[in-house]
């Protein structure tokens, strides 16, 4: 009675990051009618007969009733899919960007970075040329200092020189008067 039938095999592909979408192959038949289609025609003229029995009328009511609610149930079930795919969409378009403000912030504060490192090495470039003319400088002066202490020990030491001259000429003037004076103790002593 019946027969064998395999359900269609899901197919499942991903759109957008967090996004699943079913493809399914298309079905040769329609396994419920299309909720445009009427679920049964009655004719006219049978629904504006009264005599033709209040069971039937009633039964076909119900069917239309039962019709209508299915109907409306459908198109609010779609409308609340609809608007559930609008607000996952939505949802999703926020977190991604809410991911993306703080990548693009960190991005911002690395060139920041990135600049300010620049310039920094500049600075440290430019205060080590100006250290290295400083030392240069410094050197000059304590050069300049060591020759105007060699001077200056020179011109003292020929100051000195001069001096200790000044001393041979008092030496070789007490000499001769030592001499002087020897001379004449040795005359006054053999008189």
């Amino acid at each position: 009675m019946f027969k064998d039938h395999k359900t269609p095999v899901e197919k499942k592909t991903l759109t957008r990051p967090g996004m699943l979408v079913l493809l399914l192959p298309p079905v040769s038949k329609p396994m419920y009618p299309s909720p445009l289609q009427p679920l049964a025609r009655v004719p006219t003229s049978a629904m504006d007969r009264p005599e033709s029995g209040g069971l039937e009328s009633s039964l076909l009511q119900l069917i239309n009733d039962h019709h209508h609610n299915s109907l409306s149930l459908r198109e609010h079930t779609e409308k609340a899919k609809k608007e559930a795919i609008r607000s996952a969409v939505r949802v999703s378009d926020l977190l991604v960007d809410a991911v993306n403000g703080g990548v693009q912030e960190s991005f911002v504060n690395e060139k920041r970075i990135e600049l300010e490192t620049r310039a920094l090495a500049v600075t440290v470039m430019r205060f080590a040329k100006q250290t290295d003319q400083w030392l240069a400088a410094s050197h000059t002066i304590n050069t300049a200092v060591k020759v105007r202490d060699f001077i200056i020990r020179t011109l003292s030491v020929l100051t000195t020189l001069e001096e200790i001259g000044d001393f041979e000429n008092w030496m070789k003037t007490m000499e001769f008067d030592c001499k002087s004076i020897s001379a004449a103790i040795c005359n006054i002593h053999q008189a």
